[in-house]
């Protein structure tokens, strides 16, 4: 394999390349680095660089410099795979880095360009790139550490450069999950023990906690790729052990009212129906319906009553999944304590709103880690009418981003916004194929 490093800072690249499994791969022969150095390719006492065209600063690599180095190396080493590296590029993960590998292998040489000050005229991208990659939603100095960075990635694909292929094929996020926690000896160490079952000596059983393990931390800390697979049957199964219990309250008292009052509202149907189907979609454990209305209580319990039991499972099983998870309530206060009677803890409380409001923490749809971290069950709280009182929001430890498009639009039903609340906070967004997935 030919690697042609288009740069203009080489220096940076001679002790990486002579380190670790790199160097290795050097000395036998399994890689042939070549180090271009752009300055070098410059007419004497002529600039590199130009000023950008148009309004703003920064300063730009000369096309013709690039296409200089691109093609001479080429010339020299035959058609490359060619990657410059831009913050405009597609960000680097692991499941990118697989599937890439075979097609660098296959073409023999890999040529990776390394931009500095403001980039690299967009025409040679256009005229030259097979792919322009990105570290990160981050900018740095130049190309040369996300250059450094993909090497160490995809070389590792590469035969012959590390000597164990299990050791790759069971890394982190080369499936959904990241990997396992791992101990070497002593047996303690600073008052901290390997874990009993890791010494057990029992296969199945380390196997089998290790499978927990790494799908715990990736719930807690990585969701957003977890989510990204097309997960199976089983995988949902383990991830759900790790995601703390969700529940789910829709509010008819203390809602903002049309002419400014704080009141009362009435319960629909469909309200009851569409969001209890949402609610066991996506694994929330209890839907709450609030309501302190006594008349308006009866009416909810008596459809309660007949889906929940044996007259509606046989009517439609469908339907009775859905409500049997469904509960009456009369206040806020009563839903809360509820949840901490069935949990052992006080939970999470989050609020969700069509406004803003300045005074609660507000979290994003990918922010799961900050709430699930605390170990404590979550209720998202949906109101009606003009939305939740204040008197509700002040007890709520967080809000919700509002729910937005690209219009001016903004009045969803209560029965659409639970089911995107929903599928943002806890659903599957695919991603990647679970042909690519490799077991833990």
């Amino acid at each position: 394999m030919n690697i042609s490093l288009l740069t203009l800072f080489p220096k940076l690249y001679e002790p990486f390349l002579q380190a670790s499994l790199i160097g290795r791969a050097h000395q036998s022969g399994t890689i042939n680095t070549d180090l271009v150095n752009l300055l070098d390719l410059t007419e004497p006492k002529k600039r590199i660089d130009s000023p950008t065209v148009g309004p703003g600063t920064g300063m730009l690599i000369k096309p013709e410099i690039m296409q200089k180095a691109i093609e001479s190396q080429e010339s020299a080493h035959g058609k490359a795979y060619k990657i410059f590296f831009s913050p405009q590029g597609k960000k680097i993960d692991q499941q990118l880095l697989k599937e890439l590998a075979p097609v660098i292998q296959q073409q023999k040489h890999m040529m990776l360009v390394a931009s500095r000050y403001e980039g690299i005229d967009t025409r040679v991208e256009e005229e030259y790139a097979d792919l322009v990659l990105s570290l990160g939603d981050f900018v740095l100095m130049g190309g040369d550490i996300p250059a450094m960075a993909f090497l160490e990635g995809i070389l590792r694909y590469m035969p012959g450069i590390v000597g164990k292929s299990e050791s790759v094929e069971k890394d982190s996020f080369t499936g959904p999950w990241v990997d396992y926690p791992e101990y070497t000896l002593p047996v303690e160490w600073k008052g901290r023990k390997i874990p009993e079952i890791v010494q057990s000596g029992n296969h199945k059983a380390i196997e089998d906690w290790r499978s927990e393990q790494a799908a715990q931390k990736t719930v807690l800390n990585h969701f957003q790729w977890l989510r990204s697979w097309a997960l199976t049957d089983d995988q949902k199964q383990l991830a759900k052990k790790a995601i703390p219990a969700h529940y789910m309250v829709l509010m008819h008292d203390q809602m903002r009212l049309k002419d400014g009052r704080i009141g009362t509202t009435s319960v629909t149907t469909m309200d009851i129906h569409d969001i209890a189907r949402s609610c066991r979609t996506f694994g929330v454990k209890n839907y709450f319906i609030s309501t302190p209305l006594v008349d308006q209580g009866k009416i909810v319990q008596t459809l309660l009553d007949f889906w929940q039991g044996g007259e509606g499972i046989d009517y439609n099983s469908h339907r009775h999944q859905a409500v049997k998870n469904v509960r009456l309530v009369k206040s806020f206060e009563d839903t809360v304590k509820t949840i901490e009677k069935q949990e052992g803890k006080k939970p999470i409380v989050i609020a969700t709103s069509a406004q803003k409001h300045e005074n609660i923490p507000v979290l994003a749809f990918s922010d799961q880690d900050k709430v699930w971290n605390l170990d404590r069950p979550v209720l998202i709280v949906l109101g009606t009418a003009y939305g939740l009182s204040d008197a509700i929001l002040e007890q709520c430890d967080y809000i919700l981003a509002p729910i937005e498009g690209f219009s001016d639009f903004n009045h969803l039903s209560v029965r659409s916004a639970a089911g995107i609340i929903l599928d943002r906070w806890l659903g599957i967004n695919q991603r990647y194929s679970q042909l690519a997935n490799v077991e833990k």
